[in-house]
């Protein structure tokens, strides 16, 4: 059997012998609950300041940034540095001040970090990244090499993995590219930079050429020197540079002749300069009489056709 104290304890009724300390027990949880908030928030108020210091530091280090790109844009004015070398430069000091400014507002926050520790856990955090972010990282050393190589600026014209339009910014990862539709592509950097790449725009004129042709019955020799002049008097052909017409082949029912001039390195600068071109060396031909005949087709049966003059019945 039970004794009285077992049901003394069992029915929530103190015992003789030893009394119940929950109250005391409560009050002593209640009380270290009490200590603890009250020195969390001791810390969080003597550390406050910290806080804001490192607030403060990243607040100055996007001020100086932004300093050093305008001052930075200005200066390598000044020394007639190409566009994309001046980018680089700027966004690699950019680099280095928010790298600084992260490791000083971190050693504000927590004062027992020191610049050794700092950049030995920099170090392994980059490891980290780098394997869990590959492609973003592949992608900006790309942009880098792609601004330190000096392919194509900005307001250049490429063409690339069947992509042609105008480059309108290299970015960290990707490359602004407006095709001649009017769309914008997002290329990523590593692809401009494994592949290659047609920069259009790299000299100031580039070559066309068009086939066009004769007839047989025609002077060969005249037809070229009507072509020529032709050419050299259109408005969108380059005159520094030679007008080229060969005879290059015998076609199916014309002497096809080669006509090769310059024009202007953009593609718009191409189709008006086609289109010209063409309607010139038409009406050259026709006002002199050269024919540039369609294909001919001749009919060749097995059996002799008889002719019927419905007419000669009537």
């Amino acid at each position: 059997m039970a004794s009285a104290d077992s049901l003394n304890q069992l029915k929530g009724k103190p015992s003789d012998d030893k009394p119940i300390t929950v109250p005391d027990s409560f009050a002593e949880v209640t009380q270290t609950l009490k200590e603890t908030l009250f020195s969390i928030w001791k810390d969080f108020l003597e550390h406050t300041p910290y806080l804001f210091a490192g607030i403060l530091v990243l607040f100055l280090t996007w001020f100086a940034t932004n300093l050093v790109a305008k001052i930075g844009n200005r200066l390598f004015n000044l020394r007639r540095l190409r566009k994309s070398l001046r980018d680089l430069i700027i966004r690699l000091i950019i680099i280095g001040i928010w790298i600084g400014g992260l490791l000083l507002a971190a050693m504000f926050w927590f004062p027992g970090l020191t610049p050794a520790t700092a950049l030995g856990g920099l170090g392994v955090v980059s490891i980290a990244v780098g394997f869990a972010f590959q492609d973003i990282f592949e992608n900006f050393f790309a942009g880098i090499l792609l601004l330190w190589r000096f392919p194509f600026e900005n307001g250049d014209f490429i063409e690339c993995q069947g992509i042609t339009g105008k480059v309108e910014a290299v970015n960290i990862r990707m490359t602004e590219i407006r095709l001649t539709t009017g769309e914008l592509v997002l290329v990523p950097n590593s692809t401009l930079f494994k592949n290659p790449v047609n920069v259009l725009t790299n000299k100031s004129f580039r070559r066309l050429t068009v086939i066009t042709g004769v007839a047989y019955s025609e002077n060969v020799s005249q037809a070229v020197q009507v072509i020529e002049e032709a050419v050299k008097a259109c408005r969108t052909v380059e005159q520094s540079q030679p007008v080229e017409i060969f005879p290059q082949a015998f076609g199916s029912s014309s002497i096809d002749i080669e006509v090769t001039w310059w024009t202007g390195n953009k593609p718009v600068d191409l189709r008006r300069s086609r289109g010209e071109v063409v309607t010139a060396v038409k009406a050259a031909l026709d006002k002199a009489g050269i024919e540039i005949p369609f294909p001919y087709r001749t009919l060749t049966f097995k059996e002799p056709l008889s002719v019927y003059n419905n007419n000669a019945e009537k």
